[in-house]
Protein backbone atom coordinates (compact mmCIF):
# COMPACT_ATOMS: atom_id res chain seq x y z
CA UNK A 1 0.00 0.00 0.00
CA UNK A 2 1.50 3.50 -0.76
CA UNK A 3 0.96 6.35 1.70
CA UNK A 4 1.12 10.24 1.43
CA UNK A 5 1.93 11.03 4.91
CA UNK A 6 4.07 7.63 6.14
CA UNK A 7 6.59 5.37 5.65
CA UNK A 8 6.74 1.67 6.23
CA UNK A 9 9.84 -0.33 6.67
CA UNK A 10 9.82 -3.78 7.25
CA UNK A 11 12.94 -5.54 8.64
CA UNK A 12 13.65 -8.65 10.00
CA UNK A 13 10.26 -9.13 12.09
CA UNK A 14 10.41 -5.30 12.85
CA UNK A 15 8.22 -2.76 11.12
CA UNK A 16 9.47 0.56 11.50
CA UNK A 17 6.41 3.56 11.07
CA UNK A 18 8.12 6.95 10.10
CA UNK A 19 5.37 9.80 9.96
CA UNK A 20 6.89 12.07 7.34
CA UNK A 21 5.74 15.48 7.19
CA UNK A 22 8.64 17.46 8.26
CA UNK A 23 7.43 21.01 7.05
CA UNK A 24 4.41 20.38 9.65
CA UNK A 25 6.77 18.96 12.55
CA UNK A 26 4.85 15.67 11.65
CA UNK A 27 1.44 16.84 12.93
CA UNK A 28 -1.49 14.88 13.02
CA UNK A 29 -3.94 15.30 10.56
CA UNK A 30 -6.84 13.07 9.19
CA UNK A 31 -5.24 11.45 6.41
CA UNK A 32 -2.03 10.62 8.44
CA UNK A 33 -4.43 9.31 11.56
CA UNK A 34 -6.45 7.32 8.82
CA UNK A 35 -2.72 6.50 7.17
CA UNK A 36 -1.45 5.14 10.52
CA UNK A 37 -4.59 2.98 11.41
CA UNK A 38 -3.89 0.93 8.12
CA UNK A 39 -0.41 0.69 8.31
CA UNK A 40 -0.53 -0.71 11.93
CA UNK A 41 -3.41 -2.96 10.66
CA UNK A 42 -1.18 -4.41 8.35
CA UNK A 43 1.34 -4.59 10.24
CA UNK A 44 -0.52 -6.65 12.94
CA UNK A 45 -2.31 -8.68 10.57
CA UNK A 46 1.55 -9.79 9.03
CA UNK A 47 2.55 -13.19 10.07
CA UNK A 48 6.22 -12.25 9.60
CA UNK A 49 5.66 -8.91 12.12
CA UNK A 50 6.62 -9.32 15.44
CA UNK A 51 7.16 -5.53 16.40
CA UNK A 52 6.52 -1.79 15.25
CA UNK A 53 8.54 0.68 15.77
CA UNK A 54 7.00 4.51 15.70
CA UNK A 55 8.90 7.41 14.82
CA UNK A 56 8.69 10.90 13.19
CA UNK A 57 11.14 11.59 10.27
CA UNK A 58 14.11 14.19 10.73
CA UNK A 59 15.64 15.31 14.22
CA UNK A 60 13.35 18.01 15.40
CA UNK A 61 10.10 16.50 16.05
CA UNK A 62 8.34 13.05 16.58
CA UNK A 63 4.98 14.67 16.42
CA UNK A 64 4.84 18.05 17.09
CA UNK A 65 1.01 18.28 17.60
CA UNK A 66 -2.14 18.11 15.80
CA UNK A 67 -3.78 20.09 12.23
CA UNK A 68 -5.13 22.79 14.40
CA UNK A 69 -6.65 24.40 11.17
CA UNK A 70 -8.56 21.18 10.82
CA UNK A 71 -10.68 21.70 13.88
CA UNK A 72 -10.60 25.48 15.17
CA UNK A 73 -14.31 26.22 13.68
CA UNK A 74 -15.92 23.04 15.06
CA UNK A 75 -18.93 22.88 17.15
CA UNK A 76 -19.95 20.69 20.81
CA UNK A 77 -20.37 18.07 18.46
CA UNK A 78 -17.99 17.59 16.20
CA UNK A 79 -15.56 18.19 18.83
CA UNK A 80 -16.54 15.22 20.50
CA UNK A 81 -16.76 13.19 17.30
CA UNK A 82 -13.31 14.30 16.45
CA UNK A 83 -11.76 12.99 19.57
CA UNK A 84 -13.93 9.39 19.71
CA UNK A 85 -13.01 8.86 15.89
CA UNK A 86 -9.53 9.56 16.40
CA UNK A 87 -9.43 7.40 19.75
CA UNK A 88 -11.26 4.52 18.23
CA UNK A 89 -9.21 4.90 14.93
CA UNK A 90 -5.34 5.34 16.41
CA UNK A 91 -4.80 5.57 20.02
CA UNK A 92 -7.18 3.03 21.75
CA UNK A 93 -6.38 1.08 18.73
CA UNK A 94 -2.51 1.04 18.93
CA UNK A 95 -2.73 1.01 22.84
CA UNK A 96 -4.81 -2.61 22.32
CA UNK A 97 -3.02 -3.89 19.70
CA UNK A 98 -1.68 -7.46 20.21
CA UNK A 99 1.99 -6.40 18.13
CA UNK A 100 4.26 -4.79 20.92
CA UNK A 101 4.55 -0.97 19.40
CA UNK A 102 7.73 1.11 20.50
CA UNK A 103 7.33 4.78 20.37
CA UNK A 104 11.08 6.15 19.33
CA UNK A 105 10.50 9.87 20.16
CA UNK A 106 13.09 12.09 18.00
CA UNK A 107 12.07 15.04 19.15
CA UNK A 108 8.80 17.39 20.10
CA UNK A 109 6.11 15.24 21.35
CA UNK A 110 3.42 17.24 21.90
CA UNK A 111 -0.13 17.07 22.20
CA UNK A 112 -1.62 14.26 20.02
CA UNK A 113 2.20 13.13 19.46
CA UNK A 114 2.38 12.80 23.02
CA UNK A 115 -0.91 11.09 23.30
CA UNK A 116 0.35 8.63 20.60
CA UNK A 117 3.78 8.40 21.97
CA UNK A 118 1.69 6.82 25.39
CA UNK A 119 -0.46 4.78 23.26
CA UNK A 120 2.28 3.09 22.16
CA UNK A 121 3.56 0.09 24.62
CA UNK A 122 6.39 1.91 26.08
CA UNK A 123 8.87 4.81 24.34
CA UNK A 124 12.60 5.24 24.27
CA UNK A 125 13.53 8.74 23.75
CA UNK A 126 16.51 10.78 22.14
CA UNK A 127 18.19 13.32 24.23
CA UNK A 128 17.05 16.14 22.70
CA UNK A 129 13.11 15.75 23.11
CA UNK A 130 10.54 17.54 24.37
CA UNK A 131 7.20 16.35 25.38
CA UNK A 132 4.14 18.00 26.91
CA UNK A 133 0.29 18.60 26.02
CA UNK A 134 -0.59 22.04 25.63
CA UNK A 135 -3.86 21.80 24.58
CA UNK A 136 -5.48 23.45 27.41
CA UNK A 137 -3.35 27.03 26.12
CA UNK A 138 -6.23 26.81 23.39
CA UNK A 139 -9.34 26.69 25.39
CA UNK A 140 -9.36 22.75 25.10
CA UNK A 141 -8.23 19.61 26.68
CA UNK A 142 -6.27 16.62 25.35
CA UNK A 143 -8.50 14.40 24.05
CA UNK A 144 -7.03 11.79 22.29
CA UNK A 145 -6.54 10.36 25.78
CA UNK A 146 -4.59 12.27 27.03
CA UNK A 147 -6.20 12.50 30.28
CA UNK A 148 -6.51 8.95 30.89
CA UNK A 149 -2.78 7.16 30.04
CA UNK A 150 -0.44 10.24 31.52
CA UNK A 151 -2.00 9.88 35.20
CA UNK A 152 -1.44 5.73 34.49
CA UNK A 153 2.15 6.62 33.53
CA UNK A 154 3.37 8.89 35.66
CA UNK A 155 0.30 9.77 38.52
CA UNK A 156 -2.17 11.87 39.24
CA UNK A 157 -0.20 14.92 40.52
CA UNK A 158 2.57 14.83 38.19
CA UNK A 159 -0.12 15.23 35.14
CA UNK A 160 -2.47 17.42 36.39
CA UNK A 161 0.98 19.63 36.58
CA UNK A 162 1.94 18.69 33.21
CA UNK A 163 -1.85 19.32 31.69
CA UNK A 164 -2.65 22.33 34.14
CA UNK A 165 0.53 24.19 33.31
CA UNK A 166 0.29 23.36 29.72
CA UNK A 167 4.15 23.11 29.89
CA UNK A 168 7.21 20.59 28.42
CA UNK A 169 9.54 18.29 30.47
CA UNK A 170 12.75 17.18 28.32
CA UNK A 171 13.55 13.79 28.25
CA UNK A 172 15.45 13.52 31.24
CA UNK A 173 12.65 14.87 33.47
CA UNK A 174 10.68 12.59 31.40
CA UNK A 175 12.53 9.24 32.22
CA UNK A 176 12.50 10.64 35.81
CA UNK A 177 8.70 10.76 36.17
CA UNK A 178 8.49 6.83 33.92
CA UNK A 179 7.16 8.45 31.37
CA UNK A 180 9.92 7.03 28.87
CA UNK A 181 12.18 3.87 29.61
CA UNK A 182 15.53 5.02 28.16
CA UNK A 183 17.16 8.20 26.61
CA UNK A 184 20.01 8.22 24.07
CA UNK A 185 21.54 10.21 21.67
CA UNK A 186 19.53 10.62 18.04
CA UNK A 187 21.89 8.38 16.34
CA UNK A 188 21.13 5.41 18.83
CA UNK A 189 17.56 6.02 19.30
CA UNK A 190 16.38 3.12 16.49
CA UNK A 191 19.57 1.08 16.54
CA UNK A 192 17.99 0.89 20.77
CA UNK A 193 14.70 0.35 20.00
CA UNK A 194 15.69 -2.24 17.51
CA UNK A 195 17.91 -4.31 19.91
CA UNK A 196 14.80 -4.21 22.02
CA UNK A 197 12.52 -5.03 19.72
CA UNK A 198 14.93 -8.05 18.80
CA UNK A 199 14.89 -9.16 21.97
CA UNK A 200 11.16 -8.95 22.19
CA UNK A 201 10.80 -10.87 18.53
CA UNK A 202 12.64 -14.32 19.54
CA UNK A 203 10.10 -14.64 22.27
CA UNK A 204 5.76 -16.05 21.88
CA UNK A 205 3.83 -13.72 20.25
CA UNK A 206 0.90 -15.47 21.38
CA UNK A 207 2.40 -15.12 24.91
CA UNK A 208 3.20 -11.68 24.34
CA UNK A 209 -0.64 -10.88 23.25
CA UNK A 210 -1.83 -12.26 25.88
CA UNK A 211 0.31 -10.40 27.84
CA UNK A 212 -0.82 -7.18 26.39
CA UNK A 213 -4.57 -7.62 26.74
CA UNK A 214 -3.46 -8.49 30.57
CA UNK A 215 -1.64 -5.35 31.26
CA UNK A 216 -4.08 -3.45 29.82
CA UNK A 217 -6.80 -5.33 31.87
CA UNK A 218 -5.61 -3.45 34.93
CA UNK A 219 -5.99 -0.25 33.58
CA UNK A 220 -9.74 -1.14 32.13
CA UNK A 221 -12.46 0.12 34.64
CA UNK A 222 -14.80 -2.53 33.10
CA UNK A 223 -12.62 -5.46 33.41
CA UNK A 224 -10.70 -7.32 36.48
CA UNK A 225 -7.03 -7.33 35.93
CA UNK A 226 -6.14 -10.80 37.50
CA UNK A 227 -9.25 -12.27 36.06
CA UNK A 228 -7.89 -11.32 32.86
CA UNK A 229 -4.26 -12.77 33.72
CA UNK A 230 -5.94 -16.23 35.04
CA UNK A 231 -7.97 -16.60 32.33
CA UNK A 232 -5.08 -15.45 29.33
CA UNK A 233 -2.50 -17.69 31.62
CA UNK A 234 -4.86 -20.75 31.34
CA UNK A 235 -5.51 -20.43 27.68
CA UNK A 236 -1.85 -19.91 27.35
CA UNK A 237 -1.57 -23.72 27.82
CA UNK A 238 -3.30 -24.49 24.74
CA UNK A 239 -1.19 -23.02 22.24
CA UNK A 240 1.36 -24.29 19.72
CA UNK A 241 3.67 -21.70 21.28
CA UNK A 242 3.32 -23.49 25.05
CA UNK A 243 4.03 -26.81 23.70
CA UNK A 244 7.19 -25.66 21.55
CA UNK A 245 8.31 -23.78 24.66
CA UNK A 246 8.02 -25.97 27.42
CA UNK A 247 9.49 -28.76 25.14
CA UNK A 248 12.34 -26.59 23.96
CA UNK A 249 13.39 -26.25 27.83
CA UNK A 250 13.52 -29.58 29.27
CA UNK A 251 15.07 -30.44 25.81
CA UNK A 252 17.72 -27.88 26.71
CA UNK A 253 17.51 -25.94 23.45
CA UNK A 254 16.20 -22.56 22.13
CA UNK A 255 12.34 -22.32 21.38
CA UNK A 256 11.47 -21.91 17.93
CA UNK A 257 8.07 -19.58 18.21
Amino acid sequence: MSYQNILVDPQDAITTITINRPKKLNALNKETIAELHDAFADANDDADCRVIIITGSGEKAFVAGADISEFADFDVSEGAELARKGQELLFSFVANLETPVIAAVNGFALGGGLELAMAAHFRVASDNAKMGLPEVSLGVIPGYGGTQRLPQLVGKGKAMELIMSAGMIGAEEAKSWGLVNYVVTQEELLPLCKKIASKIARNSSTAIAAAIRSINANFDKRKDGFETEINEFGMSFGTEDFEEGTTAFLEKRKPEF
